[in-house]
């Protein structure tokens, strides 16, 4: 399966901006937790038995206050810093004027194009991901054509297809039912995979900080990028449920 990975340059008012009207992060710390969170997910998909490929949005793709400089250096230097600079990674410029078109081209040019047996798009905010989810979700995608990792307030962490869909509005919100939909009326078997939080909502924050916590206790640790930058903020899930500092 090669495993797709989108990420965007990690630039203020850019990655994760909507933590920071609704969390204590600041829009420095918002870009620092999506660069750990981009770290455990590539450093999973390396440890997979994937093929990893980072699509990076550049110039054309962002928004225009976002269009200077050089995104894709900037993707690069985060992906290479994690993995290593002689790691085996492939980068690809993304290419579409939406979510659903951009992922969607990636996915059938990769099926059709180059006749991949399977593609997985994994979001890099899922810093709880390991090797064991990424190669289950390879193994669902023989026994169905489109296989969907849930994650907190209908969205999805992880979207794998053995056979194209119609992409055309197929990430509208909310995603997991849009995706599974999809599936469906093309006549494809739909399969799913654990569900897992992602760091890109307030409500995902806090169950991926609770289960750090978790794993902290019960001596099984894991997404250390993460975990160390979360120690570092002091950021804790309170009492009363929400996100606070210690």
């Amino acid at each position: 399966m090669i495993v797709v990975v989108p990420v965007d340059p990690p630039r203020e008012g850019l990655v994760l901006s909507s933590l920071v009207e609704t969390t204590p992060l600041s829009d420095a710390e918002a870009v620092s937790l999506y660069e750990a969170a981009v770290a455990d997910v590539l450093r999973a998909v390396a440890g997979s038995g994937g093929d990893l490929l980072v699509n990076y949005r550049d110039a054309e793709t962002l928004p225009e206050a976002d269009a200077d400089g050089d995104p894709e250096a900037e993707v690069r230097a985060l992906a290479l810093e994690a993995l290593g600079e002689d790691a085996d990674v492939r980068f690809e410029r993304q290419v579409g004027s939406s979510r659903s078109a951009r992922i969607g081209n990636t996915v059938t040019h990769l099926l059709e194009r180059e006749g991949a047996q399977s593609v997985g798009v994994l979001e890099p905010t899922v810093p709880l991901v390991n090797r064991t989810e990424i190669d289950g979700a390879a193994m669902s995608l023989r026994r169905h054509d489109v296989v969907l990792g849930p994650s907190s307030e209908g969205r999805t962490y992880f979207a794998g297809f053995a056979e194209p869909i119609d992409f055309t509005d197929a990430y509208a919100t909310p995603e997991l039912s849009t995706l599974a939909r999809c599936g469906a009326d093309a006549d494809l078997g739909v399969g799913f995979s654990p569900m897992l939080p992602t760091v890109a909502t307030p409500a995902g924050l806090r169950a991926t900080l609770a289960a750090l916590e978790a794993r902290r206790a019960a001596g099984r640790p894991g997404a250390a990028a993460t975990a160390a930058l979360v120690d570092e903020l002091g950021l804790q899930v309170g009492a009363d449920g929400g996100l606070e500092r210690e």
